[in-house]
């Protein structure tokens, strides 16, 4: 019904009308039409998020056996992480830098064929995309969903440098004209489902605001979602939420869900990777180009 941000808008509003507020400082809009399709339809971009990807092989990770973990990214970490990235790949912000780190460690961990194609799906708020822009006060969603794609051979076997660049490439392709050509290929190819097969999705919740809500009991000491998953699927989203560790330093909480012995080997790639106990860029490349969407 509402992406992250209309969700914390309409809390923040229960919120002040529980404080004693007569209405919420920000009144709700509708006002969908800006969403719309153009007449006639015509897609521009590939949005093979939405390619019909057929579980051939039975990949989808099993749900009787899956653990549930949160991951602590602070300031150690992140510059650790920060280490094994090459220098050409600058600049690069800490979400696109985190989330190539975990999409290659979690792909390693859940070891596919080697032929077959992973996808990093991260989702993009376009509130800022459209003209006219969307209103204060949209309660709705807003938001894309571009897709990095990589066959798992090539994604474990190169440097951290190669999923940094399809993360930061698939984040560069949301533009106006992507979501006009979004919103043309949902009305022509009747609102597919996002290809889930070998997928992983991120979404960063860090600004959402859900730690500013106060019902009248002050500020929570913890907002966001409790575990992984999305749409039933544990397995499938992970979200970036601020928070804080045992000594008190702001950083980056990361729920993940794997099955079991695939958690095992994500949290060595991880701990492997922060303790600086190897460089990935030492690893030997695999030619590659870069998938590109854009017709």
């Amino acid at each position: 019904m509402s992406d992250a941000q209309g969700l914390v808008q309409f809390m923040t509003a229960l919120g002040e009308i529980a404080r004693g507020a007569l209405s919420p400082s920000i009144l709700p809009v509708w006002q969908r039409h800006i969403l719309n399709a153009r007449d006639p339809p015509k897609a521009t971009f590939a949005h093979r998020e939405y390619d019909v990807v057929p579980d051939t092989k039975n990949t989808l990770i099993p749900l009787g056996n899956m653990v549930q973990r949160s991951f602590f990214f602070g300031p150690h970490e992140l510059a650790a992480l920060r280490k094994h990235m090459p220098s050409h790949t600058r600049p690069y912000s800490t979400f696109e830098m985190l989330t190539a780190c975990l999409w290659r460690c979690r792909t390693i961990a859940i070891s596919p064929d080697a032929e077959e194609e992973v996808r990093m799906i991260c989702v993009v708020n376009a509130r800022g995309k459209f003209n006219p822009l969307i209103p204060e006060g949209f309660y709705g969603n807003a938001f894309a969903i571009p897709v990095a794609i990589s066959t798992a051979e090539k994604l474990c076997k190169n440097p951290l440098g190669y999923a940094l660049e399809l993360v930061k490439q698939a984040k560069r392709e949301v533009t106006m004209e992507y979501m006009r050509s979004l919103a043309d290929f949902m009305v022509t190819n009747g609102r597919p489902q996002f290809a889930v097969v070998r997928a992983y999705v991120v979404s960063d919740l860090r600004r959402a605001g859900f730690r500013d809500v106060d019902f009248g009991w002050g500020k929570p000491v913890y907002g966001g979602p409790a575990e992984a998953g999305a749409g039933g699927i544990p397995w499938l989203a992970s979200f970036y939420i601020p928070n804080k560790n045992s000594k008190g330093e702001d950083g980056i909480l990361v729920p993940v869900c794997l099955d079991e012995p695939a958690m095992k080997k994500f949290v060595v790639k991880i701990e492997k990777l922060i303790s600086n106990e190897s460089s990935v860029d030492s690893e030997t490349p695999v030619k590659s180009k870069v998938i590109k969407s854009a017709l």
